[in-house]
């Protein structure tokens, strides 16, 4: 199954402030040796976000994000887990488990 990871942090974070958080390039070389990261990145800051919509069929954009939320998208991952058991495994893994917040979301799959 595969699963979205959100990699989500509080604007006002600082790095160091998770005391005994996993190192996230440890993170990334273990889950990328498994095969279970299949791809990920940084975002860029929620500054540099454009919001589409279309009403009426006029296109509207919006810089910065869509929403004010608490926590921001910093990154994501795409995983390819068992089950969930396993990717919240994995997520509990990431340092930002320990500082932020990681939502998992799984990939639609169309039944036959």
């Amino acid at each position: 199954m595969k699963y979205l990871m959100l990699v989500c942090v509080d604007p006002n974070y600082t790095p160091g402030q998770e005391e005994g958080a996993p190192d996230v390039d440890d993170w990334v070389n273990e889950m990328d040796g498994k095969g279970i990261r299949l791809m990920g990145s940084r975002t860029r800051p929620a500054s540099d976000a454009t919001t589409v919509r279309v009403r009426d069929r006029e296109v509207l954009l919006t810089d910065g994000p869509y929403a004010e939320t608490k926590d921001l998208i910093a990154g994501f991952d795409v995983l390819d887990c068992a089950d969930l058991d396993e990717a919240i495994e994995v997520a509990s893994k990431h340092p930002m488990a320990w500082a932020g917040v990681i939502e998992l979301r799984p990939f639609w799959v169309d039944e036959d």
